[in-house]
């Protein structure tokens, strides 16, 4: 699957570790996302967070899902055969799959059991977000499709900077305009004071 970051979103998943089962079912685990808030952007020490709403995929498309490595190439697991298996539960959405079907599934298992592949991302599309300027939280209140969840060799998440810069250097440069005009209303009522005292 080419990777869109115009068209989707990417986020980071906690961790990806491989089941302590026998070797042969090839079982890694791991949440696609959580419901605790996270630092979502970062641009001269202001932080911008999104939380993802446990009702945000009431509505959501997960009728086909797909496991990949770096959200693209060979398809590793799949929801609509079985061996991909994403739930809901208490504290996120729940990654579960079964890399045995092909010898590239297998092989992706080997690295992640050797460390050398611990994190994921999932791509997304929202339906509706909303954003608070007074916590700096993104909330993502509905999400309209789940398009995959990948391993990936580094979490950097090249898709989740430029999604975030489009939304965010517009919010972020707002936040720094109406900051200096506040420091120069007080330096101003702080000017006027003391030229009261003094005159």
């Amino acid at each position: 699957m080419p990777f869109k970051p115009k068209d989707r979103m990417y986020r980071n998943v906690i961790e990806l570790t491989p089941m302590d089962t026998n070797d042969k079912e090839y079982r890694v685990e791991g949440y696609a996302t959580t419901w605790n808030p996270y630092v979502l952007y970062e641009s001269d020490g202001i932080q911008v967070y999104e939380q993802i709403e446990r009702s945000a995929f009431d509505e959501a498309d997960m009728s086909d899902i797909i496991m990949q490595y770096d959200h693209e190439g060979k398809v590793l697991a799949r929801t609509s055969n079985g061996s991909l298996n994403i739930q809901v539960d208490d504290r996120g959405l729940f990654v579960s799959a079964d890399l045995s079907r092909s010898t590239a599934s297998r092989e992706m298992y080997e690295e992640i059991k050797a460390g050398l592949v611990t994190k994921m991302s999932w791509a997304f599309t929202v339906a509706e977000k909303e954003y608070s300027k007074e916590s700096r939280t993104l909330r993502i209140k509905k999400v309209k499709k789940v398009y995959d969840v990948s391993a990936v060799s580094i979490p950097a998440n090249d898709g989740t900077d430029i999604s975030a810069r489009s939304f965010f250097d517009g919010v972020i440069e707002e936040e720094k305009q109406e900051l200096l005009e506040r420091e120069l209303a007080v330096a101003i009522r702080e000017l006027e004071i003391e030229r009261s005292l003094n005159a």
